[in-house]
């Protein structure tokens, strides 16, 4: 039982579920940001450089070819597929990256500040408790 308690309180400790959400939340945003930026971002780009759509530019290193077959049916040759190089799709990814990396940046910065507030914000001391108003006001009476 001792094995079974330990994980037990292993996976319960606030740090491991507060990580499991960051990374369910994390995932997400990804998608919502992907999303932004293949549906807002990319199609303003592609406007503006020409109406290009990025997911269709690559660069052909290999032409390919069709199979050949000799007279009796057989495969002589096989089918070889062209080979591209997508780079329009490389440059979609690094705008998404750039995009989550500068809106988790502005999260960051805002729970910052927030933490800034509350560590500048003075806090009031704590209110006396009954024993201590009595001990002052016995230690007012004996100093008369």
């Amino acid at each position: 039982m001792g094995f079974i308690k330990e994980f037990k309180d292993f996976a319960m400790r606030g740090n491991l579920i507060d990580f499991a959400v960051g990374v369910v939340v994390g995932g997400a945003f990804g998608k919502v940001t992907s999303a932004f930026v293949d549906g807002i971002i990319m199609p303003v780009v592609g406007k503006l450089i020409g109406g290009q759509d990025f997911s269709d530019l690559k660069f052909k290193i290999q032409d390919g070819t069709k199979a050949v077959m000799d007279a009796a049916g057989n495969i002589s040759t096989k089918e070889v597929p062209e080979v591209y190089i997508r780079y329009g799709e490389f440059i979609t990814t690094v705008i998404d990256f750039t995009a989550v990396a500068f809106a988790m940046f502005l999260v960051v910065k805002a729970m910052n500040k927030l933490k800034e507030k509350e560590a500048a914000a003075p806090s009031a001391p704590p209110a006396p408790t009954k024993e201590e108003v009595l001990l002052s006001e016995i230690r007012d009476l004996l100093k008369k």
